[in-house]
This record gives structure tokens, sequence and C-alpha cells, in this order.
């Protein structure tokens, strides 16, 4: 089977709804923000803080473009979609999911947009983030899920049955 590629902004809920559905589906699960803290040893703020923002999305890029694995749900950071380089290698061998939430529920979601290692500018918001995210989550989504006000499992089984479609 093909990869899953979750892509979305962070707080949708790629990773939750990743790990629940590689169980689901007898899959493995990759996060590439772990892999990034893994490559560079050190958090994912820690990165853009010291780095700077252009750097951290070539970092994550390079994270990206190291992953080579099948039969796999992969998480991505939000900031992803950055990277060209970085979703062609994804979608060569994935389906590309955008999981889609609310700019309000994200709010709710993201009390901790300054320390959570999030790729935005200094004075960007949760709205900032979204808008310039989204035009770039549809380019690249095969399949779009919306979640709301609806438990992980539910979405999980949404998704599955967008997948048997």
């Amino acid at each position: 089977m093909k990869n899953i590629v979750l892509i979305g902004m962070p707080g949708c809920g790629k990773s939750t709804i990743g790990v629940i559905l590689a169980k689901t589906l007898g899959m493995s699960f990759v996060d590439t923000d772990l892999i990034i803290q893994q490559r560079e040893n050190r958090l994912l703020q820690n990165i853009i803080d010291k780095d700077g923002l252009e750097s951290f999305l070539d970092i994550e890029r390079d994270a990206i473009l190291s992953v080579d694995c099948k039969n796999s749900v992969i998480s991505t950071g939000g900031s992803a979609v950055f990277r060209k380089e970085a979703m062609t290698h994804l979608k060569n061998d994935g389906i590309i999911i955008f999981i889609d939430v609310a700019p309000e529920t994200l709010k709710k979601r993201l009390s901790n947009i300054k320390t959570r290692g999030i790729a935005a500018g200094k004075d960007e918001s949760v709205d900032d983030i979204f808008n310039q995210r989204l035009p770039l989550y549809k380019e690249y989504a095969d399949f779009v899920l919306t979640v709301e006000n609806e438990s992980v499992e539910t979405s999980v089984e949404r998704l599955v049955e967008i997948l048997k479609n």
C-alpha cells in the first residue's frame, strides 16, 4: 500500500490521527517532526530560535527527503508544504491527506504557539499562519478530511472510508 501522508496546521491532529490510523491499518507510523529533532539533537523551537525560519524549513526539507519507507502513515510538520522538493518526495509514493480544522478550533488548541516549534514569523498569529498555508495544503492534497467536534476514532473511521474509495 502507498504511504498515507498527513498534512495540515499545527494542532489539527496529524500525529494523533496518524498513530491510530497506522494501528487501524497495520501500517508503520513516522513523524517528521521527531525525525528533525533526532537528526538535529534539539527541539524544533530551539532550531527556529537559533537558526531562523528559512534554515528550519531547509532542515525540515532535508529530514523529509531522508524518509524512505513503504506502507507507513507519515505525519508531517505543518510547514512541510513550504518546500516543494519535500512534498514531491512525499507524493511520489504517498496519498496526501489534508487534515482541515477551522482557525477558531486551532486557536483553542494552540495556547503555546511561541514555544511549540511552529515555523512562523515572530508576530504571526494563528490566522496569519492558516491563511498563508491553506492554499498550499489544498494544492498538495489528494483528499481533504475536515475534522470538527468529533472524536479521533470517528475521524480515523472517515479517513479509512476515504482511502477505501
